[in-house]
């Protein structure tokens, strides 16, 4: 199937073909337990009745139209994410990566009309994951990523925990601003200390750096909360979302706080295709059954039953060296054999990925039901059973030598 398609994604042999709430089916007709969501994407699950009655009614009325013009759904969208963010405005975009490019574009713009054109440059934490356009590119950390497309923009990296460290990176390089992920998805579902969060954003005010919090993959309600950040009871400049937003069609938002409303003017940062009515439409979806659906206070229900599920499998398995995040994006970090456990998850039917190296993340959708739930940690305590004993019964390698 992919004779003409560049080989740039290591995909797995099943073809899905559909799907209904946390289940997909692929064409063989075998059901899957969906603990990705297409990676923070699907909160509403597959086929949801009311997205889908939505998509439909919008496309047999118009589906494009062009920023030039207004539709009824841009305002609305925007002005919901206001109040959920407790932020000022919002521009649209097609994917986390682009709302990030829009916010480094507001923060150079900030600095020079701030009379800074000097603070051009941006500070990042070492495990950072912002997207792979040039831009967004530049502030993620591992180097795999970025040296095959260098020169990029420059930036910088201070360990997340590490005041001192932000505090001195803040007044030596006086960045444009300080890119930050409240949950580092990518490097391992790593939680970034609250005291370290409230740190970061006190220096940034200090030094007038615009503080962005990438919430692309924890935002949304995913731990619970709007914002992963409301945790530690910071509001950020810039906030950026995607993925769930509009329950698995193209859509990102940069939100910004009232003082940086005003940065960019009518020409200054544009999209073809962001905002459109159909992608709107299934955005507001999403955030009606998130407010006034319940589905906020279900994926703390959900998060709950997770992680006490979680901590039991913990505490029968020494594998297992560390449980991390909160809500419906959590990670089990394994002392050895992540990969293979990936793997064997895949194999009895539950999709999840692997993270970080050494961490298998997951990401259900905010739908799951609490069998739902159970049945993925049973599955996953299956697996675990089996490295474990796997493991005790590999030859010691000293007694092979000997």
């Amino acid at each position: 199937m992919d004779e003409h398609v560049l080989k740039t994604y290591l995909r797995a042999d099943e073809v899905f073909v559909d799907g209904c709430g946390a289940e997909v089916r692929d064409a063989t007709g075998r059901v899957w337990l969906d603990f990705l969501g297409g990676i923070a994407v699907s909160a509403l699950g597959h086929a949801h009745p009311r997205l889908t009655a939505a998509i439909a009614d919008q496309a047999g009325k118009v589906i494009h139209l062009s920023n030039l013009f207004r539709h009824p759904y841009t305002e609305e969208v925007a002005r919901r994410v206001a109040l959920l963010t407790g932020l000022d405005s919002v521009f649209f975009a097609n994917s986390g990566a682009e709302a990030n490019e829009a916010a480094l574009k507001l923060s150079r713009k900030y600095q020079r009309g701030k009379g800074r054109p000097e603070r051009m440059s941006f500070l990042a934490l070492e495990g950072a994951f912002h997207g792979r356009t040039c831009g967004a590119l530049s502030l993620t950390h591992n180097a795999k990523y970025r040296e095959p497309f260098g020169p990029l923009l420059e930036c910088s990296w201070v360990p997340p925990g590490d005041v001192a460290a932000l505090e001195n990176a803040l007044h030596t390089l006086r960045p444009a601003a300080l890119f930050l992920e409240p949950i580092q998805g990518e490097a391992g579902v790593r939680d970034v200390p609250h005291d370290y969060v409230r740190a970061a954003r006190r220096l940034c005010t200090a030094t007038d750096t615009v503080l962005v919090h990438d919430e692309v993959q924890a935002g949304c309600g995913r731990t619970g909360t709007f914002l992963a950040g409301d945790w530690a009871g910071v509001k950020p400049d810039i906030a950026t979302l995607a993925k769930p937003i509009a329950a698995g069609l193209p859509l990102g938002l940069c939100v910004v706080a009232e003082p940086f409303a005003k940065v960019l003017q009518p020409g200054d940062h544009g999209s073809t295709f962001a905002g459109g009515p159909l992608a709107c439409r299934a955005a507001l979806v999403f955030l009606e059954e998130l407010e006034e659906g319940g589905l906020l206070a279900a994926v703390r229900e959900r998060g709950a039953e997770l992680s006490a599920g979680l901590a039991a499998l913990q505490r029968e398995f020494p594998l297992i060296s560390e449980l991390r995040g909160r809500g419906l994006i959590q990670g089990v970090r394994l002392a050895e054999g992540a990969e293979e456990v990936q793997k064997d998850l895949y194999r009895r039917g539950l999709i999840t990925n692997r993270t970080g190296g050494d961490t298998i993340r997951l990401l259900p959708p905010y739908v799951i039901t609490s069998d739902q739930i159970q049945r993925g940690l049973r599955i996953l305590r299956d697996a675990l059973e089996a490295r474990s004993s796997a493991a005790k019964s590999a030859p010691n390698p000293a007694t092979v030598r000997a």
